[in-house]
């Protein structure tokens, strides 16, 4: 049924109280002031609370990132300090303050400075053969070309690759008897290698393998930085006759220079702390020629069950990464953006 406008009566009261705006008092009226006065006062409250902790905010927000960070990095930084701090073994149950003679034993022991010495050669070869080759793959990828989305989710296949399963594909790849480089060898003519039997073939072998897990992370990272490169200053030294190696070493290298460095120095911390490729393929040997920190470290700390040589060992570890990262980082800050690390 349609309603005319025109037939609609209004009495004076209606026409007065819709020229003054209100409307007639009910009790759905009353409850609505009401929700609205609550919410009101709500407010106020929650304003005058967000008043009084605007000062403490920002430490608020940072509260339970850094309760968490105590909580599973510093208990056990702590517990390491004092078990290194005391003589504690399994023969030993009872623990006795000893001091620092935990450390005067690992600081007099020849095969920690072999360990360190194979753990620089280790990071030296492995991080700058992952670096080049991560450079170079990501400039190969970075141009169009078909298929180019299989070949970067390919890419990252190693990356899945848990580090004790690429330890264990290589040692079977290089194992003497029935290894597949040995087996292709035979077919060539080639006499058999012994490969794990000799102490440079056993070191490069382990290398090999950590640039094979490690080299897409290098091109995943060094990719994503070429796509971010501004386009103009190749243009201009292409306008003035530049060639592509020269575009390369001039305006490429020195814009990647940060993200590189960056990259270089998160994957030595890790690089430094190598253990489970190592011990998969050699447990340190032939002899001790692969016996890198890591492996030291669980030597004498677990196999030996002398618990507190061994924090002592990891604390000296520790401090070595502290103060090189230190000393990488504030000149790779300076070099960059031209200041002083904080």
């Amino acid at each position: 049924m349609k309603i005319n406008p025109d037939q609609v009566r209004y009495t004076p009261e209606a026409s007065e109280l819709e020229a003054s705006g209100d409307r007639p008092r009910s009790a759905g009226n009353d409850s609505e002031r009401v929700l609205r006065g609550s919410l009101a006062h709500g407010h106020s409250w929650w304003r005058r609370i967000g008043r009084r902790s605007g000062a403490l905010f920002p430490y608020e927000l940072i509260l339970l990132p850094a309760l968490a960070m105590f909580v599973f990095q510093g208990l056990p930084v702590i517990h390491g300090i004092l078990i290194s701090l005391q003589d504690f073994s399994i023969w030993n149950p009872e623990p006795t303050f000893v001091g620092l003679w935990n450390y005067s034993r690992v600081l007099s022991n020849p095969l920690f400075y072999l360990a360190l010495e194979n753990t620089g050669l280790f990071l030296l070869l492995a991080v700058s053969l992952e670096l080049i080759l991560g450079l170079c793959i990501a400039l190969l990828i970075s141009k169009p070309y078909p298929g180019e989305r299989v070949v970067r989710i390919l890419l990252l296949f190693p990356l899945l690759v848990a580090p004790v399963v690429a330890g264990l594909m290589f040692y079977w790849m290089f194992n003497a008897e029935f290894g597949f480089i040995n087996k292709v060898l035979g077919l060539l003519g080639f006499p058999t290698v012994l490969w794990f039997n000799r102490p440079w073939t056993a070191f490069l072998i382990i290398v090999l393998a950590d640039v094979w897990t490690w080299t897409p992370w290098f091109t995943l990272l060094l990719y994503s930085a070429l796509q971010t490169l501004p386009p103009e200053p190749v243009e201009a030294a292409h306008l003035d006759g530049a060639n592509a190696w020269q575009i390369f070493r001039n305006i490429t290298l020195p814009l990647l220079f940060p993200v590189a460095s960056f990259t270089v120095l998160i994957r030595s911390f890790d690089a430094f702390r190598v253990f489970d490729v190592v011990w998969t393929m050699t447990a340190g040997g032939p002899g001790n020629a692969t016996e890198v920190f890591g492996t030291f470290v669980y030597r004498i700390g677990l196999l030996t069950v002398n618990y507190s040589e061994g924090a002592a060992a990891a604390m000296i570890g520790a401090l070595i990464i502290m103060v090189v990262g230190v000393v990488v980082y504030g000149t790779i800050s300076r070099i960059v953006w031209g200041r002083t690390a904080a």
